[in-house]
């Protein structure tokens, strides 16, 4: 599959939300696409973009373990990114899963809005320090963090890390430190309620 390019500038000039609808119609034209060949479509656009990619699929409500399979997508990213890889690897059960027409109507109606609706808070340019590369790979720990979240198989467990995530994915591709300060509080409050959550259904198992 094609290098993706982990600088944060990569990409910027297309809205997310532009190629959210890029990538879905092509997913209708050839009946599905593979990961790979999503992430293929993308070329060198950018961590920022291919973590949108492997995030958002777990907000689709629909059978199927997406944010298992998508979440350990974007953990094994997230470690590449941490390391400085300028390439992307994963490994082939994951790149060869193939999602649906029917997951990528679901991106649409479930996953679009959330991006439309941030993408209407960019400044590009605020705090842009924040944004650049050599800060970048510091949001590798909290970004994995939030993989594992997404992973889970936690009833309802997907949305707050998702929501975070695609605030620090926007604040990287349109160079908006502030997004990624507010995604990463988000990060905090999502991870308080995967504690929540998890020790609930522990403690919904333990009582059967």
């Amino acid at each position: 599959m094609a290098e993706v390019d982990n600088s944060n500038g990569g990409g910027a000039s297309r809205a997310a939300s532009t190629m959210l609808r890029d990538l879905i119609d092509i997913a209708r034209e050839r009946g599905g696409l593979t990961i790979g060949e999503a992430l293929q479509h993308l070329g060198r656009s950018g961590f920022g973009f291919t973590m949108l990619l492997l995030a958002l699929p777990a907000l689709i409500p629909i059978p199927g373990p997406f944010g298992m399979v998508f979440g350990s997508a974007l953990a094994i990213v997230a470690l590449q990114f941490g390391a400085g890889a300028r390439g992307l690897w994963l490994p082939d059960f994951l790149k060869q899963r193939k999602m649906p027409v029917k997951a990528f109507e679901g991106l649409k109606q479930y996953a679009t809005p959330i991006v439309v609706r941030i993408e209407q808070l960019v400044r590009s340019g605020r705090l842009e320090p924040l944004v650049k590369e050599r800060f970048g790979f510091l949001l590798s720990l909290p970004i994995f963090v939030l993989a594992v979240a997404v992973a889970l198989p936690i009833p309802f467990g997907n949305l707050a890390p998702v929501v975070a995530i695609c605030f620090i994915a926007l604040g990287m591709i349109e160079r908006d430190g502030l997004l990624v300060l507010i995604g990463l509080a988000l990060t905090a409050l999502a991870l308080g309620i995967t504690f929540f959550l998890v020790r609930g259904a522990a403690s919904a198992f333990a009582f059967f």
